[in-house]
């Protein structure tokens, strides 16, 4: 079972800081696709990670999908680019 699993079994059982090391690890490897799962899981630091993504593309309906996913901060950096 390698690290990834291992993290993912415990974020699988609700533990937070698994969940944010594997946000961590798939930065690192520039994993936008678990990135993505994680943040449908809730994942505050996946939010930021795909959030400084977002805004460093000008992608604003990235931003807005982010927000909508539940992470609050992609629309306040939607709205500053939006004003």
């Amino acid at each position: 079972m390698t690290n990834w699993d291992v993290l993912r079994a415990l974020a699988d059982e609700g533990n937070e800081k698994a969940q944010n090391k594997l946000a961590d690890l798939a930065e690192e490897r520039g994993d936008v696709e678990a990135l993505n799962e994680l943040l449908d899981e809730g994942c505050e630091r996946a939010g930021e990670y795909l959030t400084r993504r977002a805004v460093a593309a000008g992608d604003l309906l990235e931003l807005q999908r982010i927000r909508d996913a539940g992470y609050d901060e992609a629309g306040e950096a939607l709205d500053r680019l939006l004003d």
